[in-house]
């Protein structure tokens, strides 16, 4: 099964590792997001560790693509530290990644390798907030 949806942004896949090695904060839960635009452009961002949550690394992802003017992401992948590379989104971006790119493609780790799926397969039979329908 190959189509568009499956392939894989590797540009992004090495980005968001190097943030993620760069960046990492010792015993912390450090994540790296990276991001393409329907322009090209393509975003990295780290997400905000604190002991009472915080912003994941897509929830920054997404602010710092809008703040350069980037408001259509067509990609998406998180990895994170200590050797976990490529992880998926938690719920939380699940759903705010469904609301605001309801066409956006996310890397994901399968049994089969690295693949991209439409972020609609990741929560099927999905909530669509009103503002963003």
């Amino acid at each position: 099964m190959s189509n568009d949806t499956d392939r894989v942004d590797h540009e992004l896949v090495r980005a968001a590792t190097e943030v993620v090695r760069a960046h990492h904060l010792g015993e912390n839960h450090t994540v790296a997001a990276a991001g393409r635009a329907a322009d090209g452009r393509f975003f990295t961002a780290l997400n905000v560790y604190h002991f009472t949550g915080g912003p994941c690394a897509e929830l920054v992802l997404i602010g710092t693509a809008a703040a350069q003017g980037a408001h259509e992401l067509k990609s998406v992948v998180a990895v994170g530290d200590t050797g976990r590379d490529v992880i998926p989104p938690c719920g939380r971006c699940r759903q705010t990644l469904l609301d605001y790119f309801p066409t956006v493609g996310v890397i994901l780790d399968t049994a089969e390798g690295l693949r991209t799926v439409p972020v609609a397969d990741l929560l099927p039979h999905s909530y669509r907030h009103a503002d963003h329908c």
